[in-house]
């Protein structure tokens, strides 16, 4: 009969084995290493990493999106690994996916002296996430096709049978379009915003599967017009394609801008070098940077210089980003319902 003293000692040890191998999966915190999803264009997010490596020593492992899976992607990644998250921080080229991870308890609270004073309608109370570097929903259009005072300014414009068979959008489901269309149900009610996507249909608007593949069909002239947002305009033209943009008004009021956010994982492998990450993107040196790329997203507090005002976005709306973040599951709903 085995003694009860070396029982118990044995047991200790299985427990103790069990709980290593229970651990084996996930790396040890480490102080040389950050683990970002990232949905920003891979092209312009790189070279901010790379300072941020720079800077502080620390390794960026980076995940990024396709663009036909832009932010959903990362965001259902994110989803699927809540109870053993593999992300440290998740920086986002929008605002309302965000917003929900923040909802279903995803994301962990972040302070530092940086964010003591950020501006209200860029961060949740908890300080789950911080927007920052804004990009303008617009009106793309072919310069060859489409005269600037004929170009449409407003949704209401779209919806011209003149522009029948002539305009493109990403798909809802994809990136910043769906949080546009879902401004558009808490912009003009629910009723409305239907009859918006029905007149747009109406008007054999087509469906592709993101913001710079329709820019490309403006440029390329498979279409006169898309809905876009004014990185994918700036790409064109640098691409030296012939288009040119207008704000996308609605209701006769300002455009929709759009934050890109960083958020910290809640329960993400490397607390401390997440929160390092997260002070270099909201620092104030990232916005500059974004500012000066191919993207020129407009900072929300970096200053900038004369030179750098032809990139503001003029005449930018109100909006309670999370009261929109709530619309987009019945805009992306009613979506499928008038497309599909």
């Amino acid at each position: 009969m085995q003694h009860p003293c070396k029982a118990a000692r044995i047991g200790v040890v299985i427990v103790g084995i069990i709980v290593s191998l229970a651990g084996c999966g996930r790396k040890a915190p480490t102080d040389r290493e950050v683990v970002v999803y990232c949905s920003v264009d891979q092209e312009v997010a790189e070279p901010i990493l790379a300072a941020f490596e720079k800077q502080t020593g620390i390794r960026a492992a980076a995940r990024f999106d396709t663009e036909a899976s832009k932010t959903v992607g990362l965001v259902q990644k994110l989803r699927a690994e809540a109870k053993h998250p593999a992300a440290d921080v998740f920086w986002s080229g929008e605002i309302f996916y965000t917003i929900q991870l923040a909802n279903e308890g995803l994301l962990a609270a972040y302070s530092s002296q940086i964010t003591k004073d950020w501006p209200i309608q860029f961060r949740n109370s908890e300080g789950q996430w911080f927007g920052f570097a804004l990009r303008g929903r617009v009106i793309c259009y072919h310069t060859g096709r489409v005269a600037k005072e004929e170009a449409p300014k407003s949704l209401e414009d779209l919806l011209d049978s003149k522009w029948k068979g002539k305009i493109v959008m990403a798909r809802p489901s994809r990136g910043t379009t769906g949080g546009d269309v879902a401004s558009w149900f808490v912009e003009y009610g629910t009723e409305k915003a239907t009859e918006i996507l029905k007149g747009l249909k109406v008007n054999e608007v087509r469906l592709v599967e993101g913001n710079s593949t329709a820019v490309r069909m403006v440029g390329t002239g498979q279409a006169d017009i898309c809905l876009t947002d004014t990185d994918d305009v700036y790409a064109g033209i640098r691409n030296g394609w012939p288009v040119a943009m207008e704000p996308l008004r609605r209701n006769n009021k300002g455009t929709l801008a759009i934050p890109n956010t960083a958020a910290k994982i809640k329960g993400g492998p490397n607390p401390a070098t997440a929160d390092r990450l997260m002070e270099f993107l909201l620092g104030g040196e990232c916005e500059r940077m974004l500012l000066a790329s191919d993207s020129h997203n407009w900072p929300v507090r970096a200053t900038t210089g004369p030179e750098e005002q032809k990139f503001a976005i003029s005449d930018p709306a109100a909006v309670d980003y999370a009261t929109v973040a709530a619309a987009l599951p019945t805009a992306l709903k009613t979506v499928e319902e008038v497309f599909d």
